[in-house]
């Protein structure tokens, strides 16, 4: 039976020009080997993830999220609960493209984004698990993990990364501690603190030196707990995060791995909690990873062999396995199984 894929895609990202790519990315989906077909996001609230639910229950082999962190998050939420998860593939349009960034996927080209998925390559991901919610990048809470909230969708979509920087800026000077208890693996933290953020990348914000030790599908999470509301020590940990990723060892900091985390705000206020760039809820909240839970497709021979556990390298029967089934597809789509002649040249 012919492996069946869905792309589910969100027609308002990338300035709204991704519907012009989606005959392109089917076909590519198509000479891959997969009975390809398409669903256009709804206005209505979680149709990315209600889609991605229905699709994983009927079976299907593959679920393919087309733009930006928001939608990919949705998806993500629509397999993550079930029995059947199928593999996941990333054509990112968004304005930052954390997660594509991570795992090497090409951010401007949405067909040269889906190639990655004929090529093959697979890495287990894990997942976070925010009480009854689902993130695959970030979770945090605190004054800068607010940042996405403000930023109006328009501004997003004519200035980009730019209007993150911006909004950034005005918000540094209003930075502020608040009481708060968290509890991790080897340990808790009791006092002030401006914010917290779990990282399951390296790349945060645009940013791919906050998390410098990354190590995808590892079962932990990175924890960053930033003491300080100072003006002044904040923008030197900028600085130190620009330099080499050295503020994991400021004074400042709580740098650790962990695989649970419990956050509260001890002043008896709730805190909010960004999910993916997303409002996720608020404390007291409990952080799980399910480690290695949704296999993403990705440019593996792009990332550093430092950034990828050892757990999530393929073993050599694994590696055969792949290569067989990548050998009985037609590629190109020129009726020749595994490429053509001239390719093998």
């Amino acid at each position: 039976m012919q492996p069946r894929a869905r792309l589910i895609y969100n027609p308002t990202s990338g300035n709204e020009g991704m519907g012009k790519y989606v005959a392109d990315i089917l076909d590519v989906m198509e000479s891959a080997g997969y009975e390809a077909s398409a669903y256009r996001t709804t206005p209505a609230p979680l149709s990315a993830r209600d889609e991605a639910a229905r699709v994983s229950k009927a079976g299907f082999d593959l679920v393919v999220a087309a733009g930006g962190d928001g939608t990919i998050n949705e998806v993500v939420n629509g397999i993550a609960p079930c029995k059947h998860r199928p593999r996941m593939g990333i054509i990112p349009a968004g304005t930052t493209n954390d997660y594509a960034r991570a795992l090497h996927i090409p951010r401007e080209d949405p067909v040269a984004a889906a190639k990655v998925i004929a090529r093959g390559q697979t890495l287990r991901m894990d997942i976070g698990k925010a009480n009854d919610k689902y993130f695959m990048n970030i979770a945090g809470g605190g004054s800068l993990t607010e940042l996405t909230y403000g930023v109006p969708s328009e501004f997003k979509s004519i200035f980009g990364y730019l209007a993150y920087l911006i909004k950034g800026a005005e918000m540094l000077p209003a930075m502020k501690n608040v009481p708060m208890h968290i509890k991790f693996d080897d340990g808790e933290y009791d006092g002030q603190a401006s914010m917290f953020l779990i990282g399951l990348t390296n790349s945060i914000g645009g940013f791919e030196q906050i998390v410098p030790d990354a190590e995808l599908g590892d079962g932990k999470f990175t924890m960053i707990v930033v003491k300080t509301a100072n003006l002044g020590e904040i923008l030197k940990l900028i600085a130190m995060v620009f330099n080499g990723g050295k503020h994991v060892d400021d004074d400042n900091i709580i740098y650790a791995k962990t695989a649970k985390i419990e956050a509260t705000r001890t002043d008896g206020e709730p805190l909010k909690i960004n999910l993916d760039g997303e409002y996720g809820g608020d404390t007291p909240m409990t952080f799980l990873n399910l480690s290695r839970h949704i296999e993403m497709f990705a440019n593996v021979d792009d990332i550093p062999d430092a950034n990828i556990a050892p757990q999530n390298q393929l073993s050599q029967e694994e590696l055969m396995n792949e290569v067989e089934r990548i050998s009985e597809q037609d590629l190109n789509g020129d009726g020749t199984i595994g490429g053509s002649d001239d390719e093998s040249k």
